[in-house]
């Protein structure tokens, strides 16, 4: 299996900016799928933001699209979550996973965006 811890949260003042980091440890099958971001809001599902392929192709929530930018670091499986212009509502806490959710969630980093 893999373990996925998840880093880089806080405290960001509206229109402020975060990086995320995810790092994946444990089986390299599952390492290596590790390409996505949820979020889960307070009272709200767990949602996808973004996802990257192994090729690089990235994919966004329409309401992050321009703002938020995924990367991943291959050889560290490492995944990052890019975020500007932060919005209040979009604090909540963020996860990394595979594109489906097919892995044991790990504890997420929490994003505060204060009005």
């Amino acid at each position: 299996q893999v373990q996925l811890v998840e880093s880089g949260g806080g405290l960001v003042q509206a229109g402020g900016s975060l990086r995320l980091s995810c790092a994946a440890s444990g089986s390299l099958f599952y390492k290596v799928n590790i390409r996505a971001w949820y979020r889960q809001a307070p009272g709200k599902q767990r949602e996808l933001v973004a996802t990257i392929t192994s090729g690089g192709d990235t994919n966004y929530a329409e309401s992050v699209k321009g703002r938020f930018t995924i990367s991943r670091d291959n050889a560290k499986n490492t995944v990052f979550l890019q975020m500007n212009s932060l919005k209040p509502e979009e604090a909540g806490v963020y996860y990394c996973n595979t594109p489906t959710g097919g892995v044991r969630w790990g504890q997420g980093t929490q994003v505060t965006v204060a009005s």
